[in-house]
């Protein structure tokens, strides 16, 4: 690719501006989608709720209990992580079928069916709309999710393939902050107004749908999917001027509990002691705070490197979960100016979120599989992912129940456990070709397989000794 680009070399002015409205144009119906429907969901949230038990009322006389209407309400939430997880599994087939962009075009349509079963459910009287809505809405999160950085991951230059790939994450956060500023009752966070709230995701879509079909697709889909040599060679004149790993950074990357913020911010915020008045406002500030993070990030991955950012997010993590957990102990026992702790623990929480875990976990699919094996590798760490999401929306509101101040404790571990196997496990892949990954992986591999050697090996002079399920005699110190 980088001789049939160097064939016919672009205007560096041209191309780079090309490439930065294709970024542009995919990832607002894109990956922005992702970050907009989590934190449109927060704001309407008690008018979901009695919407739910109006119409349980009105079929059949009687009104729900609070533990039952959160439970629908749960279901509503974490429709949105099932329909992610079925657009993961669809997204390996789309790309390879219909190719990056053509996917992220037909990915729209789950987007305008969902929003126009929400703007009909009131007339319909029927809460099973939004529940059917969410899904087709993750549905399309799901695909983009995948599929947009795959296509950043194959049509950016070497030199600047972290920072493209990273878009992904900056959108993801620009997308939540809006949605969070459109959720204020100023503006479509109202009663009336909340269905509309939630169609509102259509209109990026059709930005999307207007403006990416003038943009080219991936070259090397064009040569190595489709072999069509003179469509990879007009591409590239316009844009350029490890398996466990991967599912371990994308099962982490929602398990860690970041995104309940978003779900569930009145319950955290609540619980961390800030009025109910306040609480919209606070909670545009976790959008501003990713947001913020994520630009820094995206202006440091090709100097610190992936692996830095990766483990130092998760780190970072850790540390302001347990402070976290101490301000809402202490808080609960009424030491002043705990909550206020509390919301600093969160933002910062969100903002170490933001410079590593959220942009990183995207881009290493890209960098670490070879062409043939991409599309099945986000279709893998996507499915994961989803799973993890799912997880999470569907008990958050009970841990928080009965957990209560130690309720981010599951979510240390999580951060805990992936420091440490990312740390160990993920070489660095910072402006290094898919040859030179691999090879950092292979050196890893035979590094393990040395130490595996050595616990099999045979020590009769040794004392004591450990039987090994071969009969083969290992001194217990070479095994410790």
């Amino acid at each position: 690719l980088n001789i049939m680009y160097f064939l016919t070399p672009p205007k560096p002015s041209g191309s780079g501006r090309t490439l930065a409205l294709t970024v542009c144009s995919a990832a607002i119906g894109g990956t922005f989608q992702y970050g907009y429907n989590i934190s449109i969901i927060n704001a309407p949230t008690s008018y979901i709720q009695g919407f739910i038990n109006d119409t349980y009322v009105e079929r059949w006389g009687t009104s729900l209990d609070i533990p039952q209407v959160t439970l629908v309400w749960t279901l509503i939430v974490s429709a949105f992580s099932l329909g992610g997880l079925l657009g993961a599994l669809l997204a390996g087939p789309m790309a390879v079928h219909f190719g990056r962009k053509k996917s992220l075009l037909l990915n729209n349509s789950f987007l305008f069916v969902g929003a126009g079963l929400v703007l009909t459910c009131e007339l319909a009287k029927s809460f099973e709309m939004i529940i059917l809505a969410r899904l087709l809405v993750g549905m399309n999160s799901g695909v983009s999710m995948n599929i947009q950085p795959m296509y950043f991951g194959e049509s950016a230059p070497k030199h600047l393939r972290g920072a493209v790939a990273f878009s992904s994450a900056v959108f993801t956060a620009f997308g939540i902050f809006l949605g969070q500023v459109v959720g204020l009752t100023e503006l479509l966070g109202t009663e009336p107004l909340w269905p509309y709230l939630l169609a509102s995701n259509a209109l990026p879509g059709l930005i999307q749908l207007f403006t990416l079909p003038w943009f080219p697709e991936s070259p090397r889909y064009l040569l190595i999917d489709r072999g069509d040599r003179e469509a990879c060679v007009r591409a590239l004149g316009r844009l350029r001027g490890g398996e466990e790993t991967v599912m371990a950074a994308s099962s982490a990357m929602m398990l860690c509990g970041n995104d309940s913020i978003y779900f569930y911010a009145s319950y955290i915020f609540l619980e961390a002691g800030i009025p109910p008045e306040k609480i919209q406002y606070v909670t545009i500030g976790t959008g501003a705070s990713e947001l913020t993070a994520s630009i820094l990030s995206n202006l440091l991955i090709e100097r610190v490197g992936r692996r830095y950012l990766l483990v130092g997010g998760y780190s970072l993590m850790s540390c302001w979960t347990v402070v976290f957990t101490v301000a809402l102990t202490l808080q609960s026992h009424g030491v002043a100016g705990m909550p206020y702790l509390s919301m600093a623990c969160v933002f910062a929480y969100i903002l170490s979120f933001g410079l590593g875990p959220a942009g990183v976990t995207g881009i290493l699919p890209a960098e670490i599989f070879d062409q043939a094996a991409r599309p099945a590798a986000y279709m893998v760490a996507g499915s994961l992912m989803w799973i993890s999401l799912f997880l999470v929306g569907m008990l958050f509101p009970f841990i928080v129940s009965s957990l209560g101040n130690f309720c981010f404790l599951p979510f240390l571990a999580v951060c805990l456990v992936s420091a440490v196997f990312l740390g160990l496990t993920l070489p660095e892949t910072k402006g290094k070709s898919l040859a030179e990954i691999t090879a950092e992986f292979g050196r890893k591999n035979e590094m393990r397989k040395e130490r595996q050697s050595l616990l099999a090996c045979h020590c009769e002079t040794c004392s004591p000794v450990v039987p090994t399920s071969n009969n083969h005699r290992v001194s217990r110190d070479v095994c410790l």
